[in-house]
C-alpha cells in the first residue's frame, strides 16, 4: 500500500482501489489539464478495497483531524456494501448515487469495463493491434470459455489475464476516448477534483467575513 500520511492542510486524497484506477484518473486529470499538484491532490492505489478501512483509519487518526483534508473515491460497483460501510457508516439503503455525495464514485462494473463499453470493442482492438496485443487477444478469444461471451466481457477479461496490462493500458483507453464519452464513475470524480479551488476559495471567503 501507497504512504498516505497526511502533506497537511487543505490536502485530497483520492483513494483508488488499483494501480491501474491511479493511472486512468492521472491520465483523464493531465488531458483536461487539471493541475493535481496545484490542487494538492494525492491519488492513492490501494492494492484493492478490503484496504480501505486501513486507510481511512490511517486519516481519522492524523492530529491535524478529518477537516484538514478531503478524502475522495473511485471503487467497483461489486463493492458498494463494502464502501458503504466504512465510508456512510453501514447507512441502510445507501445507493451509489447516495456516497456520490460523499465523494465517492462507483464504476459499473469496474473501470476497464467502462472504458471499454465507452470506447466499443472495435476501437479496443484497434489499440490492441497499435500496441502488439491483438494476436494474444484472438488467441485468448479462442479459449472455450470465451467462445460464447461478448466482445466487451472478453476484452476487459483479456486486460486482467496478464499482470501489468490493465496498467498499461488504463491511460492509453482514456487517451483514446471521446471527451463527450467519459464514464459516469470517472467523469463524477474529475468534477469533484475540479470543484476544489472553487471550494477553498469559499471557505476561505467565509473565514474573512
Amino acid at each position: 500500500m501507497r504512504d498516505i500520511r497526511p502533506l497537511g492542510a487543505s490536502e485530497t486524497i483520492v483513494l483508488v482501489e488499483g494501480e491501474s484506477d491511479r493511472l486512468a484518473v492521472e491520465a483523464l486529470a493531465a488531458r483536461l489539464g487539471v493541475d493535481l499538484a496545484s490542487r494538492r491532490v494525492r491519488l492513492v492505489a490501494m492494492d484493492g478495497i478490503t484496504n480501505l478501512r486501513h486507510h481511512l483509519a490511517v486519516l481519522a487518526a492524523d492530529p491535524a483531524g478529518p477537516a484538514a483534508r478531503r478524502v475522495l473515491g473511485l471503487f467497483d460497483h461489486a463493492e458498494i456494501e463494502e464502501v458503504r460501510r466504512f465510508v456512510a457508516g453501514a447507512a441502510p439503503g445507501w445507493s451509489a448515487a447516495d456516497l456520490e455525495t460523499l465523494g465517492f464514485f462507483a464504476c459499473d462494473p469496474d473501470l476497464e469495463g467502462e472504458l471499454i463499453r465507452a470506447l466499443g470493442g472495435g476501437r479496443v482492438e484497434e489499440l490492441l493491434a497499435e500496441h502488439g496485443e491483438l494476436a494474444r487477444f484472438r488467441t485468448f478469444q479462442r479459449q472455450p470459455a470465451q467462445r460464447v461471451r461478448p466482445l466487451e466481457a472478453q476484452l476487459r477479461r483479456f486486460m486482467g489475464t496478464h499482470s501489468g496490462r490493465k496498467a498499461r493500458f488504463a491511460p492509453i483507453l482514456v487517451d483514446s476516448l471521446d471527451a463527450s464519452r467519459v464514464p459516469a464513475g470517472l467523469g463524477g470524480l474529475m468534477g469533484a477534483i475540479e470543484a476544489i479551488d472553487a471550494v477553498d476559495a469559499d471557505a476561505a471567503a467565509a473565514r474573512e467575513s
